[in-house]
């Protein structure tokens, strides 16, 4: 059974999927993604990374499975995969992974507040006592969007004496307690809870009717010098409104690590501004997440292997 990694990002990927103990009874490789077009037509399982697996990928060759390696299906062609008969699953954002990428949503909340990137300046030019910094501590924080990786951020963040809100959808009774909230707002009422937030945090999935929708209203509505930091997915933003709040001030800064088009072009104008702290989508790469999903990946190879469904299938 040949197994293709779609594209040459996120390569630790492929190198722990063949450290699993049952990675030789699979053809295991990795193509650039200037190939995918003709190494897709050979194999029986692709794993995109970040490569659009579009429809006529998908007509084009005898896939058996489209497997995400992790959580975000945005960039499969759903419809198309389910028209050929092919299975698509992915590995829910739990264990490790939310807690790799909420460890990483607090590290970029702190970067941002004391200034880390002007810390490293100065420190170069023998300045001594500067930049003045911010601290974390009485903050409002708002969770926008409630699920495992807001989850994990939430208990993080509730040993540095932060105030916690969270928007979602479904704003039922007792959600607030469980995620340790001092209060909680449906999606219909998410100005009232902007309009008291210090730091955002996107924590949403990317959907149709979420694209874009931290809007120039959204970001008008946050008060003037706050904070915003997305490791989610860079299409929630929209871009212009976002770039204006950073240029004008009004977002004091923002903390990144997913954009719009990935991987983010160089000479992209977001990364020459002062107040941006970027990282090149690593939040979910660590040692025990990756683990944790190359043996869930190794699972679904098995159970198709053995004719049997894979785990976590959306088609």
């Amino acid at each position: 059974m040949r197994v293709l990694f779609c594209g040459e990002t996120f390569p630790e990927a492929h190198k722990r999927l063949l450290k699993q103990p049952d990675a030789a009874k699979y053809n295991i490789v990795a193509c650039h993604r200037s190939e995918l077009v003709s190494a897709i037509q050979t194999a029986d399982v692709a794993i995109p990374l970040m490569s659009r697996i579009d429809a006529s990928l998908i007509q084009s060759g005898h896939l058996r499975l489209i497997q995400q390696w992790g959580a975000g299906l945005e960039g499969v062609d759903l419809e198309a995969a389910r028209a050929k008969g092919v299975r698509v699953a992915n590995v829910p954002a739990s264990g490790n992974n939310a807690d790799s990428v909420a460890e990483h949503v607090v590290m970029l909340i702190l970067a941002l507040l004391r200034k880390l990137p002007e810390c490293g300046v100065n420190v170069r030019a023998g300045l001594l006592g500067v930049p003045m910094g911010m601290m974390l501590a009485g903050r409002t924080v708002c969770l926008y969007g409630l699920g495992s990786i807001a989850r994990a951020t939430a208990n993080r963040l509730q040993g540095f004496d932060v105030r916690l809100i969270g928007i979602t959808r479904e704003p039922r009774e007792g959600k607030a307690a469980e995620f340790g909230l001092a209060a909680i707002y449906s999606t219909a009422e998410r100005e009232a809870a902007l309009a008291e937030t210090d730091i955002l945090v996107i924590c949403s999935k990317m959907t149709p009717e979420m694209r874009g929708s931290i809007d120039e209203s959204a970001l008008r509505t946050l008060p003037p010098g706050s904070f915003l930091v997305n490791a989610a997915r860079g299409g929630l933003i929209h871009r212009e409104a976002f770039l204006a709040a950073l240029r004008s001030g009004h977002l004091a800064g923002a903390g990144l690590d997913v954009y719009w088009d990935e991987p983010i072009p160089p000479h992209d104008p977001l990364l020459a501004l002062p107040n941006v702290i970027a990282t090149p989508h690593v939040a979910g790469v660590t040692d025990r997440s990756y683990d944790e999903i190359a043996a869930a990946v190794a699972k679904n190879l098995e159970l198709l292997r053995q004719g049997k469904e894979p785990l976590n299938c959306v088609v």
